[in-house]
């Protein structure tokens, strides 16, 4: 949408001017959000139509799979491996193990942190 009338061109069409009422209600609708959402969206990331939709994608992901680990997604990595203060790669690994239920993964995760850890003795060379 275009803030100026006059001006229709790409760069103002992928901005979301909240000063105007009728961009609010556009972007609200094409969104499926409120405008209250919206103009939080908008604070939060910028005025950037593809961030605000990025933003909103990744939130509807989140309240839609809580329960559900998606290495896909590498908020989701970062998130998960935060929670289990275990590496990325040792949560790809219990995923693996286990599957992605969240409560599976954690409990392979406290598991294996509280198994003792195996020593490996080295060698003498003669």
């Amino acid at each position: 949408m275009a803030d100026s009338k006059k001006k229709r061109g790409g760069s103002d069409r992928a901005r979301i001017a909240l000063g105007e009422a009728y961009e609010v209600a556009y972007w609200s609708k094409k969104f499926k959000v409120t405008p209250a959402k919206l103009k939080y969206a908008v604070k939060k990331v910028g005025h950037s139509a593809k961030k605000v939709e990025a933003y909103f994608k990744e939130q509807k992901h989140l309240a839609a799979d809580r329960s559900r680990i998606a290495l896909s997604q590498p908020y989701e990595v970062r998130y998960w491996s935060n929670k289990l203060k275990v590496t990325p790669a040792r949560l790809k690994a219990a995923v693996a193990a286990v599957g992605h239920s969240s409560k599976k993964v954690a409990a392979y995760v406290a598991k294996m942190k509280a198994s003792p850890k195996k020593k490996v003795a080295k060698k003498k060379a003669a």
